[in-house]
Parts: structure tokens; sequence; C-alpha cells
């Protein structure tokens, strides 16, 4: 016999749109469309029910690296982000010796196999000196196809994505390369013209890493890698929207030009996400966080955020004033298709799993729930 859980009253959002006073049935941790008349409900009038958050581009949280940090660690890094809402995680690497980098393939994908990640994200070393951002410039080399091979089979399968500089040499060959192989080819950390970046997308590559960030500017005559990235469908692009990375403008410019089911937030998430102000390590480097901005301690550039994806949700629908299933589309259901696993989550259908989000009436996080168990319970009345 199952166990049922009935959330009622709320407003729910599902693909076709919001119902107001819904219910979502939960039953042996997925989402059931029947429950028996006398399962008890929980009243969740004048709050939101969402579904779990995805974030494809996360590089750790709760004072944990996923880089560098143990199991443990890591494991710690992604239930912080639980508490947040983000139900299912890709843990992202940054630049750094190769073979550290396949060995530490080979540790997350345990945890892939296990459930507890959603697979990997390479975020360098194949980027541009250039548009280094947070990444040690000792340790970048162009986009050897061979090397972007050992990395993705180190992976044992769970490889998700890939950051290029697809300008550089091999570039365009391993773009095809990770296209073959079901890998996302991400375009980022780069310093490429249109036409560079419209060959790329051509062969094969389908994200835009951080939009805007670590990228040239939009310039009217050499229009750069924005505009090709936002002009094609094929393309989703990833937004960090705390506030420092992006200008309401610059995401609002976006959305109205991608189009709401071509955005992807993303937190882009280091290790003090969720646990404060301090001094941190990002690969080799050291970042500084004062006042929740991430910045290297040396040179000042922008180190990844402390972002959480509740936060994102939060300033999406009251500071940007997007409407909210397109919010919802840009933090679960796009990311959840670019990664193969919509048909698990990032909507809140019969048969997926029971992953959502309890937001109150003011898109204030009060309840998480993943596969059908809370993490946290929503404290009512």
């Amino acid at each position: 016999m199952a166990d049922h859980k009935v959330l009622a009253g709320a407003r729910v959002v599902l693909p076709t749109g919001t119902v107001d006073n819904g219910r979502v049935i939960v039953a042996d941790g997925r989402i059931s469309g029947h429950a028996p008349a006398d399962a008890p409900a929980v009243d969740l009038s004048g709050h939101w029910i969402v579904p779990g958050f995805v974030d494809m581009h996360n590089h750790g949280g709760g004072g944990a690296s996923f880089t560098s940090g143990t199991v443990e660690e890591v494991l710690k890094g992604v239930h912080t982000h639980r508490l947040h809402g983000t139900t299912t995680t890709v843990a992202s690497t940054v630049t750094g010796d190769m073979d550290f980098l396949a060995h530490r393939a080979g540790e997350l994908s345990e945890l892939a196999e296990q459930g507890d990640i959603a697979g990997i994200h390479f975020e360098g070393p194949f980027i541009s000196p250039c548009r280094k951002g947070a990444h040690s410039e000792a340790l970048l080399r162009d986009p050897d196809p061979a090397e972007v091979r050992k990395l993705v089979d180190a992976a044992r399968g769970h490889a998700r994505m890939v950051t290029l500089a697809t300008e550089l040499p091999g570039g365009i060959d391993s773009v095809r390369l990770l296209a073959e192989h079901g890998v996302i080819a991400a375009i980022g950390h780069t310093d490429a013209t249109y036409e560079q970046t419209a060959e790329a997308i051509e062969a094969g590559a389908t994200v835009a890493t951080h939009l805007y960030n670590a990228m040239p500017a939009l310039g009217h005559r050499a229009p750069g890698p924005i505009a090709a990235l936002l002009e094609d469908e094929r393309v989703t692009v990833e937004l960090i929207n705390d506030g420092t990375h992006l200008h309401p403008a610059a995401l609002e410019l976006a959305f109205r030009h991608a189009g709401p089911d071509r955005v992807a937030f993303i937190t882009d998430a280091m290790d003090a996400a969720g646990f404060g102000d301090g001094v941190y390590h990002l690969g080799p480097l050291e970042v500084e966080v004062r006042e929740g901005v991430a910045r290297l301690a040396e040179g000042g550039s922008i180190a990844g955020s402390t972002l959480t994806l509740d936060t994102a949700f939060k300033r999406a629908a009251t500071i940007d004033r997007l409407p909210v299933e397109s919010i919802v589309r840009a933090v679960s259901a796009n990311p959840a298709k670019l990664l193969g696993v919509y048909d698990e989550v990032g909507s809140l259908e019969p048969g997926k799993y029971a992953d959502l989000v309890v937001l109150d009436a003011e898109f204030t996080l009060v309840g998480v729930m993943r596969r059908g168990e809370w993490v946290i319970e929503p404290q009512l009345g």
C-alpha cells in the first residue's frame, strides 16, 4: 500500500500553466495522479508549489568545493543547495592539472552513480587566457580533442557538459567530439568573434556558459559571441541572476530575445554559497568573499557566486518581474531537458520524482521535497 501525501490549496505551476487551489499527490517518492479519499492533506493555501530546481553549473557550497573537497564535503555542498530548493545538482570543476581532473572525474562519477549528483561539468582548462576569470592561467590549455576525450572517458558516462573557448586550436573538432558522445559543448570563457561563435554552434555547441560574463561585450560593429548565442534557436543561455553578475536590463534582453524556453538560471556557486563571507580557494586561486560577492584576492575578478537558486527565483519574480511560469522553465524544465533528465525531474507531472519547492506569497522558500521526502517541511500556521 503506497504512502500518500496530498499537498492541497496551493498555486501549482504545471507545464501547461498555473493551477489555483491545486493539488499535488505524492506516493512512493513520485508524483501520482490519484489518492485514496482518506489520504491526509497538507493545506498550503497562500503558497506556490513549483518543481525542484535543477542547477547545471555549480562549483560548491556550504564551505565545500566540488573540485577539491572530500566525498563527504561534496555531499555537504549538495545538501546545502538542497536546503535552497536545488533537488538536482551537476558538479562543476574548475581548471586544474589534466591528471588531477581525470582522477576527480572518477571520484565524482561514483556520486553520480549513487544519484547524489546529476553528472559532471568541466569548466576549464580548455578556455581562453584572455577571458580566464577565476581560472589559473598557468593550467589553461587548448582544447585538443584527445584531451577532451580523456576527461569525458574518465567520467564514465557522467560527463554532462564541457565549457570551451571554441576559437582556440582544436575547439571546433572538440565540439564535434562532444556532440558525438552526447555531452553538451558549452561556449564560454571565450574571446571568439561573432563568426567564430556561429561556426561552433553549427558544429554542435548548444549552451552559452554564463552569457555576458567572461566574453567580449556586445558591440555594434563587432557583435561578438553574445549576439550569435542569443539569436540561434539551438542555444540555451545560462544566466547568473544574483544582481552582481548581470544588470537587470541585460537579463531582460536575454529573456526577451532568447525567450523563456532558451534560458537556464544557474548559480555558478563556489564554496561560500550558503556559508558566509571569508577567504576561500577556487582551484589554486585565493578568493575573498565580502558581503556575498566573491572576487579573486589578486586582480579582483569575480570568482563564481554565492548564489542559491531560491534567491535567483525570488529576484526574478520580485525585482525582474518575470512571469512565474517563465522562471520555472529557466530554473527547472530547461536545464532538466538539456541534461537529459526531464523524464524524471523538472516538472510536476505524474510518474516523475516528487521533487518540489514550496514558496510563500512573497516567493520565499518554506519547503523542499526530494524524492517524496521533506528536506525542509513547511512550518504552517
